[in-house]
């Protein structure tokens, strides 16, 4: 791309952005991917338009137009062609809900403060043109504004709830530390997903578990039948304050990890899992009953500790046996919300340290929309009927 044409682009961004805010997001995609396909196809061909090299390997050959169906509404692509070899922009995946890569990469780029460094190594790297913080700053007001009204959205029935937290670098009063991102996800009466809401705290003591589930209470949240979440014990005692009267239903993936810490022998440790894994495994509460008393008995002498906290925590991850059998498997562990701070991870490396709170909340509550976005166009992921 030429300096002039890398200008036009960038200045017809700006006049996007600064003109229609949020408004203007579709028009902005379609430039960004428009001008990526572009350098895209320069690096394909080893050569720029109208250059005359040896390293040539093909010749462009216009562009085809495609209107992609959005959120933001239709995006007018021009999609490059070339001659004599096949050619498709990555960038432009097959299949791939193209606005997710804007929504995200304003994001990425806004986590990094007002470095302009920064925000121009990562456009550079995605779309190969430069954006000034200026630009960044105005499209990020906007987008700020929509996840906020996304994160306070109404809420309503929810039959089960499932908790999670991850944690992220922030910069807090000077100093890095590892901040807890709180995640809620909802499964409504119609057995489909939703992520429900998402905090920033400073960590996952009981204040902070507390405040997020009283926020979702106050925006409609009812309802409920059963909640899923691991042992911290902030959590569990949120969860006594705030929703006292719902069964709770303890992670039986995160039950079988905490049992090693109390195997004092390797020797032991499949054995051990193994006995744990019958107990969940029973078609019925009162079978799983009967194998952790045999348990319980069993481990007395060879591993008193192991024992005791057999008898103690297991029974915390049989709640699950009141519900049908068809929503056991999805809901005895926590490997839902699991998956999805995988997804999160992906992309929150990027930035290695957020600046602020409000950095990391941006970027993350971005992922979560769009994932919250695909479950909710996608199928149920229980069946509710009797």
């Amino acid at each position: 791309m030429t300096m002039r044409e890398n200008d036009t682009g960038l200045s017809d961004l700006a006049e996007v952005l600064s003109e229609k805010g949020l408004d203007g997001l579709g028009s902005a995609v379609a430039l960004l991917i428009n001008e990526a396909m572009k350098i895209e196809r320069d690096k394909h061909l080893n050569a720029r338009a109208y250059e005359r090299t040896d390293s040539r390997i093909d010749y462009a050959n216009g562009f085809k137009s495609k209107q992609l169906k959005t959120r933001l509404g239709h995006l007018n692509l021009q999609i490059p062609q070339v001659r004599g070899c096949d050619f498709y922009p990555s960038f432009l995946e097959k299949g791939l809900r193209s606005e997710r890569a804007l929504t995200l990469s304003l994001a990425e780029m806004y986590i990094q403060g007002v470095s302009t460094r920064k925000v121009s190594a990562i456009l550079e790297q995605m779309c190969g043109f430069e954006v000034t913080s200026m630009d960044v700053s105005r499209a990020s007001k906007a987008l700020d504004e929509e996840f906020a009204r996304w994160r306070s959205r109404p809420l309503s029935r929810y039959v089960y709830l499932l908790l999670d937290a991850r944690y992220e670098k922030v910069r807090q009063a000077g100093s890095v530390v590892d901040s807890a991102v709180l995640v809620a996800y909802g499964i409504d009466i119609y057995g489909m997903r939703h992520v429900l809401g998402v905090s920033v705290s400073l960590s996952e003591a009981e204040v902070h578990w507390r405040a997020f589930l009283e926020g979702l209470v106050s925006r409609g949240l009812h309802g409920l039948e059963c909640i899923t979440s691991d042992a911290h014990s902030g959590l569990k005692a949120a969860l006594r304050a705030v929703f006292p009267s719902v069964p709770w239903q303890r992670c039986q993936f995160h039950l079988q990890q905490n049992a090693q810490a109390y195997v004092a022998k390797l020797s032991m440790r499949k054995e051990v899992a193994e006995d744990i894994r019958n107990i969940f495994n029973t078609p019925n509460r009162e079978e799983a009953n009967r194998l952790l008393k045999l348990a319980v008995v069993k481990y007395e002498k060879t591993a008193p500790q192991l024992s005791q906290w057999m008898e103690n925590s297991i029974p915390e991850g049989l709640t699950i046996f009141k519900f049908k059998t068809g929503h056991r498997r999805r809901l005895r562990t926590s490997n839902m919300p699991e998956r999805v701070n995988r997804e999160i991870k992906k992309r929150t490396k990027i930035a290695s340290i957020f600046p602020s709170a409000a950095s990391c909340e941006r970027l993350v509550t971005a992922i979560l929309i769009e994932i919250s976005e695909e479950w909710e166009s996608g199928k149920k992921y229980l069946s509710m009927d009797e």
